[in-house]
């Protein structure tokens, strides 16, 4: 392919009818007042969007546009084109055409970017268009650092040397800026590594002759890399640093919090360190303040439990619980609750251990237990503090539920967690944990359950036939025919690491305290309660939600699956 012609992006908008001449003047002038790109200005000004761009460049042109979406790219290929260039010209290496490189540009009309492509590949070009926001998610995703991490991971062992004796971690303790550390740079790297490929949790576990760190995606734990086993104690000592934990202490668990700063945003660690039979395990659970959605509208809740849950939620006073085991967003749906509440007007209070994630307008309190300020106790001062509205982390014990009760009698809408099953059994675990029924019946607005799953990556979705496994299950519970053609999961591809998932979204059940389960809940026959809950809930349960995103194909069968068997009597 020539090298392309200069054209000026905002003449072509204009000839195509996508942009006014009107539009073009401010956007110039908006241009020269900013410093921004004009394509840039275009799009975040609403003028047009970055498809309608794309689109224009690509039959003014006469390229390809391809969607990187549904492209599924070649890790090796895109190399061929170093991180830095690669993110400098907004550009991807996307196939070896044998004669000739296809190369996917954000801006095609870069005439310096393409002979610096040509120089470096030192191969024919042939370009395409491509989304900006799709090339540089692409970049994070397929630039992971897991060479550079295996790499600065010899360096350390070199480091350290064959000798026991040196404590790297007492060295950083002498100098803290020692920011050229290897052990330093392979954390570093570490957690960049993890916010590109969206990770939960950082696991770093001593084996014998080994060290091996996993990563938590969607749900599911990833090996990223292995190490010697002697660099073990040195990352562990760094870490402890950072959380400001005792290195001394080896024999006992220690828990902490930092922060680090990746890709300019802020990432919020809480640390675990446990001693085991190899050394001390460090598991991380990284916490982005600057990526989390706060509404209650985009955590995946069905149209019919989401008006629900609001209006509850609105109410001046009375409990509502979150239930689930650890991991399925319960946290999230409180903040995003919380978050729709916060107003001038009212004043919030939140009881955590730990505070996950910092919001704006609210009081947030962190329990210590090691000086004895326990849920019980700062929940007891929060209501003198003359709140509207509390959230308490978590219900562990009578004294905790009796208290948040008590205050959802008194005027306080009180919004807490508790680990059940599902949303039916939740009344009769607070009664188990000796809160009386009459507190239970008459301050429990409503109990809401729920589970994360994960969602079959878009780019590579296909139609699949059931096992005979699941198609059993599915005649089950749909009650009818098993047609072929109407499931899908994931081939695997480059967008999601060859998984077949990509993300998680919410399955939900929402017990209303209705006047007819508050007498049920009143009667000392667990199972006529439970019965009757059932029927208020009318069907409505994690496992028909669970299906219904298996029929819309968004989630797979197996997932479905073992989501019911969680919740299975």
């Amino acid at each position: 392919m020539s090298r392309p012609d200069k054209v000026r992006l905002g003449e072509i908008l204009v000839q195509q009818k996508l942009l006014s001449e009107e539009q073009l003047g401010l956007a110039l002038a908006d241009q020269k007042r900013s410093g921004r790109k004009l394509g840039r200005v275009f799009i975040e000004n609403g003028y047009v969007t970055e498809e309608q761009i794309a689109g224009a460049l690509a039959r003014q042109l006469n390229i390809p546009y391809l969607n990187l979406k549904f492209f599924n790219i070649n890790p090796e290929i895109v190399r061929l084109l170093p991180e830095t260039q690669a993110r400098r010209f907004r550009a991807l290496v996307l196939e070896d055409r044998h004669g000739a490189l296809l190369v996917g540009m954000s801006d095609p009309t870069d005439l310096f970017a393409y002979d610096e492509i040509a120089r470096i590949v030192k191969q024919e070009i042939e370009l395409a268009v491509v989304n900006e926001t799709e090339v540089l998610a692409a970049i994070d995703r397929i630039y992971r650092r897991t060479e550079d991490i295996s790499d600065l991971a010899r360096e350390l062992e070199q480091d350290l040397g064959d000798t026991a004796s040196i404590d790297f971690g007492a060295l950083a303790a002498a100098n803290p800026n020692l920011e050229e550390a290897p052990v330093v740079k392979l954390l570093q790297s570490v957690f960049d590594d993890a916010a590109q490929v969206r990770a939960s949790d950082i696991h770093i576990e001593p084996q014998e002759g080994r060290l091996q760190i996993r990563f938590r995606i969607d749900g599911v734990l990833h090996l990223q890399t292995e190490a010697d086993i002697k660099i073990a104690p040195s990352l562990a000592l760094r870490l402890k640093l950072m959380s400001e934990l005792d290195i001394s202490e080896k024999r006992l668990p220690q828990d902490g919090r930092f922060a680090v700063r990746v890709k300019n945003q802020r990432i919020d660690v809480r640390i675990s360190t446990m001693p085991t039979q190899y050394g001390e395990s460090v598991v991380m659970r990284l916490l982005n303040q600057g990526g989390m959605q706060l509404r209650l509208d985009a955590i995946g809740m069905p149209r019919g439990v989401l008006e629900k849950f609001r209006a509850i939620v609105q109410r001046p006073n009375g409990l509502v619980l979150v239930t689930g085991p650890t991991g399925s967003g319960k946290t999230t749906t409180l903040y995003s609750a919380l978050a729709e509440l916060n107003s001038v007007e009212k004043k919030l209070i939140t009881v955590e251990d730990p505070v996950e994630y910092r919001l704006p307008g609210i009081n947030q309190v962190q329990v210590n237990d090691k000086i004895e300020l326990n849920f019980a106790r700062v929940l007891r001062s929060a209501l003198r503090q003359d709140p509207d509205i509390v959230l308490v982390g978590e219900m562990r014990d009578q004294e905790t539920a009796a208290i948040g009760l008590r205050a959802a009698m008194t005027g306080h809408l009180v919004l807490s967690t508790l680990h059940t099953n599902d949303a039916c059994s939740t009344p009769l675990r607070l009664m188990d944990m000796g809160v009386p029924r009459y507190m239970v019946g008459s301050s429990l607005q409503a109990v809401l359950a729920q589970r994360l799953v994960r969602v079959i990556c878009e780019s590579c979705t296909t139609p699949y036939e059931p096992t005979p496994t699941e198609r059993e299950w599915l005649t089950l519970e749909l009650n009818d025919k098993v047609d072929k053609g109407r499931y899908f999961h994931g081939k695997g591809c480059s967008h999601c690491n060859g998984m077949g998932y990509r993300g998680r979204t919410g399955v939900y059940e929402l017990l209303e305290m209705t006047r007819a389960v508050v007498d049920a809940a009143n009667d000392p026959d667990p199972a006529h309660f439970l019965k009757v809950a059932q029927a208020q809930m009318g069907g409505e349960t994690l496992r028909r939600h669970a299906v219904a995103l298996v029929i819309q194909g968004r989630t797979t069968v197996s997932e479905a699956m073992r989501i019911s068997n969680q919740v299975e009597d």
